[in-house]
């Protein structure tokens, strides 16, 4: 709990009262490496903070070697499949723990709940769909913008922990090139 404290505390005041009420509705989940919590096609019912571990947003293909990895998400991040958990529809992606991960999680129910009772709720909701927002735009205009080194480069400048927890597989096609592409990048640099 300290941990989710500490990182809304950098972002508005808590009254004790709405602290309290809010961490009621949080329960925690644990996940083994390499597990899928939110399968293609499910709902999801969560937004969770990552106490511990890494999570891989990606979409699944018939050949696993085909799989398009397009986010992960950290210690002391928020981690959802977020377009399904605002629409409450089936996600078109998967959510996998890279490692063994601990988080708090929040129903959808539970946070109508917040933002109804109480003068957070709305505030931290609005918080984390802006900065949602800038971390998938960023990643956009990367895309768009960059080279598959330069993207490689920012990437490890921005996250360095990637390399020690993330496998160069994942690592590739989230920079959009293959496994053979990103080696001779490595090399090259």
């Amino acid at each position: 709990m300290e941990q989710i404290k500490a990182y809304l505390d950098r972002l508005v005041d808590i009254s004790d009262k709405d602290w309290d009420y809010f961490t009621s509705k949080l329960k925690p989940r644990y996940f083994q490496k390499k597990s899928v919590f939110l399968k293609l096609n499910e709902v999801e019912n969560h937004i969770s903070f990552i106490e511990s571990g890494v999570v891989r947003l990606y979409i699944p293909k018939e050949d696993p070697a085909k799989e398009i990895t397009f986010g992960f998400c950290f210690k002391d991040e928020f981690v959802s499949a977020y377009d399904s958990f605002l629409t409450q529809t089936p996600s078109a992606y998967q959510l996998q723990a890279l490692s063994d991960t601990k988080m708090l999680s929040i129903t959808y129910e539970d946070l109508q709940l917040v933002y109804k009772h109480t003068q957070l709720g709305n505030l931290i909701g609005r918080l984390t769909a802006e900065q949602l927002f800038l971390i998938k735009s960023k990643r956009e205009q990367h895309l768009l913008n960059l080279s598959a080194e330069q993207r490689y480069l920012n990437l490890f400048k921005e996250r360095p922990e990637l390399l020690q927890e993330v496998p160069l597989k994942y690592i590739s096609s989230y920079i959009g090139v293959t496994s053979q592409a990103l080696s001779r990048i490595r090399k090259r640099l």
